[in-house]
């Protein structure tokens, strides 16, 4: 794994935290220097400071989301709420609020790749759209749609279930996790975007009134 802080405290903490869960961290305490090795070398999962020199954690974390799917925590100051939007707006999979236990994170890390290892790795179809959930690569008429990691994973979840109508939290649960916190307007705005990036077939996700949404074919 990766730990991206300018803190060398607060990396060295994380880093004996997780030996104890069995990974080999490596560090990084710039954003230079953490993009560099995201892009040089697969990671289970990165842990990425939001404040760092040289380029701060929501550039490398939309950077590493143009060529990779790693899982991303990101590391925000205490009450920024608009750091916690915009790292999951960059693709982040979870955020973490400073001060933290260092016992919290690798919750979050356990929980989120849980998560990943209950996608299953087969391509669905329905009409012109296919997506392939293990690379997370979603087709429209044989053409690559550009999404978010979160976005395809929605659609997925939605799609994989057509016979189910999920609520908003259920979404949250399902894709972000039971210890997300964040506002269920967080789903309505990535359903919005997917819906305009996906074109006709974005018709296909319907909102329930009262409800949530549903995908039907």
């Amino acid at each position: 794994m990766l730990i991206a802080d300018d803190n060398k405290q607060i990396a060295t903490i994380l880093a004996e935290y997780a030996k104890k869960e069995g990974y080999s961290p490596e560090l990084a305490h710039n954003g230079e220097e953490a993009l560099q090795k995201a892009l040089n070398k697969d990671f289970s999962i990165i842990l990425l400071d939001v404040m760092m020199p040289i380029y701060d954690g929501f550039y490398v974390c939309q950077k590493i989301r143009q060529v990779k799917n790693t899982p991303i925590i990101m590391i925000t100051a205490k009450g920024e709420d608009y750091e916690k939007i915009m790292g999951l707006d960059n693709g982040a999979d979870d955020y973490i609020v400073k001060p933290f236990s260092p016992n919290e994170v690798m919750a979050r890390m356990r929980a989120i790749l849980r998560r990943i290892d209950n996608l299953n790795n087969d391509l669905f179809s329905s009409g012109s759209l296919s997506i392939d959930i293990q690379n997370y690569i979603v087709k429209v008429n044989g053409e690559v749609v550009d999404l978010t990691k979160k976005e395809v994973e929605i659609l997925y979840t939605l799609a994989a279930n057509k016979t189910k109508t999920f609520t908003r939290e259920n979404l949250l649960d399902s894709v972000w996790g039971t210890d997300y916190f964040g506002d269920t307007r967080t789903v309505d705005s990535h359903i919005k975007r997917l819906r305009l990036k996906l074109g006709d077939e974005g018709s296909k996700i319907k909102t329930i009134w009262g409800v949530g949404y549903k995908f039907e074919n």
